[in-house]
């Protein structure tokens, strides 16, 4: 069966087509950081207007690409939620339009079930049950995946997610968006252990918290006068290359320390030996290292999709579509988008 999977959750357009929830035959995502970044992050108005202009052709694309037209699909999957609301109105009301004119089956899907399922994207995926660690701007959660479409959630994050705290983080420093990948870069050429950020480890809990962190940064260039009152980032004061990679490289530590500790809690306690990890966060160099480093010590399989599936991408949700679509799961043109949306 192809699916068409569309995601339009955010900032990114993207449309690809997936054979029988594990091939994928093409996969497109039209970004737009060149839009956000001036304003360093994203401004929802302007990323629900770019997807109006730009959901016809990359969907065209997709199909182009794939060697196939509407009429071959078995389906098509589009992201209901949770993300922007207006983007998100964007790609359910495409799909509901094509699926109406074409007499296709229409799937919704939950962002977050695409990225806990895109490690099946790759030829090494793994079985049932398994421990899942989603990271990214919106995102921190540990789950239990027991078969498809059954997940128990053991925790999420009770503030900002990691995602989230990077970029934050970055626009202090002065970075840029997106984040991620800028404090990612800075980081390896820096010292983790030169400022000792808090951890919020939470006991007794799966839950996360990154907001104090996102504060003890703030606190810290305050002391010593790097960032002042009014000031929106720590530009207006001079700090060395050294230390902004000092900084951003004790920040990534500290992130990493609790998503790693937390996940090693929930495979020793649930006595899982299977861990994946997706969504942007785990595009992260070292939070790719850490968690290969925790699977050998546990003894457990790790399971890391590719850069390219672990930010947000229509692949996974036509991954994710497919398992709708056998259990017969179906949408109609009633279909609303929802920016809050529980797995």
């Amino acid at each position: 069966m192809l699916i068409l999977g569309i995601d339009t959750s955010c900032d990114d357009t993207s449309a690809a087509v997936v054979e029988d929830g594990r091939k994928i035959v093409s996969n497109l995502v039209s970004s737009q950081a060149d839009i956000h970044t001036k304003y360093g992050g994203i401004v929802p108005e302007l990323a629900s207007r770019r997807h109006v202009e730009m959901i016809l052709p990359v969907v065209e694309e997709a199909l182009r690409q794939a060697g196939i037209t509407l009429a071959d699909l078995s389906a098509v999957a589009v992201c209901q939620g949770p993300g922007l609301i207006g983007s998100l109105l964007v790609g359910c009301s495409f799909a509901k339009a094509v699926c109406y004119s074409r007499n296709i089956p229409l799937v919704a899907v939950n962002h977050i079930e695409g990225h806990l399922l895109s490690p099946f994207l790759e030829a090494h995926a793994p079985d049932f049950p398994f421990i899942s660690l989603i990271v990214s701007g919106g995102h921190t959660s540990l789950y239990i995946a027991e078969a498809f479409g059954t997940y128990t959630v053991l925790g999420r994050t009770r503030d900002d997610a990691a995602g989230e705290a990077y970029d934050k983080v970055s626009k202090l420093l002065g970075l840029g968006y997106p984040g991620g990948p800028l404090i990612d870069r800075l980081a390896q050429e820096g010292n983790p252990r030169a400022i000792s950020f808090p951890r919020a480890f939470l006991p007794e809990t799966f839950d996360f918290s990154f907001s104090g962190l996102k504060t003890a940064v703030l606190n810290h260039l305050r002391s010593d006068g790097t960032y002042q009152s009014g000031s929106s980032s720590a530009t207006s004061c001079a700090l060395s290359p050294q230390v902004i990679r000092d900084i951003a490289a004790s920040f990534q530590a500290a992130v990493i320390d609790v998503l790693v500790r937390k996940t090693t809690w929930a495979v020793t306690k649930k006595e899982i030996r299977r861990v994946t990890l997706s969504g942007g966060v785990s595009a992260n160099s070292a939070l790719r290292e850490r968690m290969k480093k925790m699977g050998e010590e546990l003894q457990a399989e790790v399971f890391i999709p590719p850069v390219s599936l672990c930010t947000d991408n229509a692949a996974m949700i036509a991954a994710a579509g497919f398992h709708r679509l056998v259990k017969r799961e179906l949408a109609g043109p009633d279909l609303n988008p929802k920016a809050y949306l529980s797995l």
